[in-house]
């Protein structure tokens, strides 16, 4: 049982950290891709600075990464995650193929948020001489942070399922555990206790995400 506990333990602890890298990667990457995909797009849709060719190439790009499966995408990424972190298998090289499969994710549930701000918001703004700059951080992002937060919780629960599909070929966490000790070792146990604790690491943020989006809009 304490051996078990060990094993449960140190993968949740790892799962936890590859999330949370690459949460905050991801973001670091999806942001400003995001951002600059919403004030590229057309001026009906709430593009500050209309760029129709730049917003269609980096329209592309984002379908592309995101079209691609995570087990293909991160087996691409070992000789990335070798050059970056030294190895291609473990909880560390993990990050790198976690935070590249969440970013395109990420950047459009920034652009989705970020358009659903009032128009009249943004021709307020405009009309008192601010810098897009300025509309950027002080109207768009803080009028969106309801909708932000639950597109970074949906984030976070991806993450912990390609972090579990991660496990199959040598990834680390919970998925691994499962794999490793749970299948190839007919632990059936080892199996359900690494599927449960996954199951309530998705409740604990899909209720905190809310909560949290909740009070942001209650404040508005």
């Amino acid at each position: 049982m304490d051996m078990l506990f060990s094993l449960v333990w140190n993968a949740t602890v790892e799962t936890l950290a590859m999330v949370f890298a690459s949460t905050l990667f991801s973001l670091v990457l999806g942001l400003p891709l995001g951002i600059l995909l919403c004030i590229t797009g057309p001026e009906a849709q709430g593009g500050i600075i209309p760029k129709p060719v730049l917003n269609n190439v980096l329209g592309r790009i984002v379908n592309v990464l995101r079209s691609f499966p995570f087990i293909i995408l991160m087996i691409l990424l070992f000789p990335l995650s070798r050059i970056i972190v030294g190895t291609s298998i473990g909880t560390t090289a993990t990050i790198v193929p976690l935070s590249i499969a969440a970013a395109p994710f990420v950047a459009r549930i920034i652009e989705t948020a970020v358009k659903e701000v009032d128009p009249g918001v943004i021709q307020a703004a405009r009309a008192m001489g601010s810098t897009t700059m300025q509309i950027i951080k002080k109207v768009l992002i803080p009028e969106a942070m309801p909708s932000l937060v639950s597109g970074i919780t949906l984030t976070i629960i991806n993450l912990i399922g390609y972090s579990a599909m991660a496990g199959a070929i040598g990834g680390g966490g919970l998925g691994d555990l499962a794999i490793r000790y749970g299948y190839q070792r007919f632990r059936p146990d080892v199996m359900l206790v690494s599927v449960i604790v996954i199951l309530v690491l998705v409740e604990v943020v899909q209720v905190v995400g809310n909560k949290i989006s909740a009070r942001m809009m209650a404040k508005r």
